[in-house]
């Protein structure tokens, strides 16, 4: 391998107060990587105006390139014609792609990162047209890269299951929490449900409002917990809105205990801290993940977890959460009444996921990263 190395990144997720799971992903590796690795160069792509907090270090020169790519025709036409053009006028050794997305139109090499391959198993979950592309060129991308990282054993079977490609080329790197995510004392606590759900203690959803994440099942099940006993705990569901929420509208139109159900929409880090802190458990109940994130946020905030028996959840959950069939809603209903009531489980949940948290760091998922990239480089 040469000495200093000119790799570029696509950067096109890292939008300021915009960041979902992939783009936490992004902002997490590189950030470390870009300061650990001095020497060598990072060109990161972006396809709008960036953000200077992105700019990690001095090694890193930010490429604005059009268009913005909002939809299926613009990605075709930024990964296809204006990458391949960056990746020949900077000299690039190797091209990295935190989102899965790659350019068939160049011979550099390429190290992509498919976190899961969701839309190959539930595609009416997606605008039409975003599911073609997806099940079109996902499978093309798997095997023209170099290398693949993913994010869990389940989303590395599943890749090589449905592409058929060689389990030797896939590198699995789990997901890392940020560390602001930690218990908050009783007074924050308070605090915080003041201003959230008048003073009540309230179930808790993070992420964004997308048909996988089956936010329409945990509104049924949380007006079954409601119908079930008398309780005064209300469900706050934090996150942005993606695509196809009318079910989720007519979900909630529908809910004999609707005023108790609070949507604060997009929450800053600091805020989310607060909330998770303040929660009574996570509920967490989607039908597919290629990890889960929140599922190890809320295990920092030293908070009981309820999360799905599906896909990657029981890898990166271990023992330390309580399991539920995500297609039954009197199960989702059953563990939110368990956990409520039954204060020694709340307490054995939080010890146990206070030590499975520990295994998850994005120093670590940055260096597994690195490691990648040097496997691509080398061969």
């Amino acid at each position: 391998m040469k000495n200093q190395m000119v790799i570029a990144v696509n950067t096109r997720l890292l939008q300021k107060g915009k960041l979902e799971g992939i783009g936490w992903f992004t902002r997490e590796t590189l950030s470390r990587i870009t300061r650990n690795h001095p020497y060598h160069k990072f060109i990161f792509l972006f396809d709008r105006p960036y953000d200077e907090e992105f700019i990690f270090s001095d090694n890193v020169i930010p490429v604005v390139i059009p268009p913005p790519t909002r939809h299926p025709i613009l990605w075709y036409m930024w990964f296809e014609l204006q990458v391949p053009r960056i990746l020949k006028k900077y000299k690039v050794d190797l091209f990295l792609s935190p989102d899965g997305y790659l350019s068939l139109n160049t011979k550099v090499k390429q190290l992509t990162v498919i976190h899961d391959i969701n839309f190959a198993h539930r595609p009416k979950d997606l605008p039409w047209l975003t599911a073609k592309y997806y099940n079109f060129f996902f499978p093309k991308f798997a095997r023209k890269a170099k290398r693949i990282a993913t994010v869990s054993f389940y989303s590395k079977e599943d890749i090589v299951r449905t592409y058929k490609l060689n389990p030797d080329n896939i590198d699995v790197i789990y997901n890392g929490v940020n560390t602001l995510y930690t218990p908050t004392d009783t007074e924050e606590q308070d605090q915080t449900r003041l201003k959230y759900s008048n003073g009540k203690p309230y179930f808790l959803y993070i992420g964004s409002l997308h048909p996988r994440k089956n936010i329409c099942g945990l509104l049924r099940a949380y007006d079954a917990f409601r119908t079930s006993m008398d309780s005064n705990v209300k469900l706050l569901i934090t996150g942005g809105e993606m695509f196809k929420t009318g079910d989720i509208t007519k979900t909630y139109e529908g809910m004999r205990f609707k005023d108790d159900v609070i949507f604060t929409g997009r929450l800053t880090i600091q805020d989310l801290h607060q909330v998770l802190g303040a929660a009574l458990a996570l509920t967490f109940v989607p039908f597919f993940e290629g990890f889960g994130i929140p599922v190890i946020e809320g295990m920092s905030a030293g908070i009981p977890v309820i999360c799905s028996n599906t896909t990657s959840l029981p890898e990166v959950g271990g023992n330390a959460v309580y399991y539920a069939d995500p297609f039954d809603i009197s199960q989702i209903k059953d563990a939110m009444i368990n956990v409520l009531e039954d204060e020694q489980l709340r307490m054995d949940l939080i010890r146990k996921g206070h030590v499975q948290q520990k295994k998850f760091s994005w120093d670590k998922t940055a260096d597994q990263l690195w490691g990648s990239i040097q496997i691509c480089l080398n061969t």
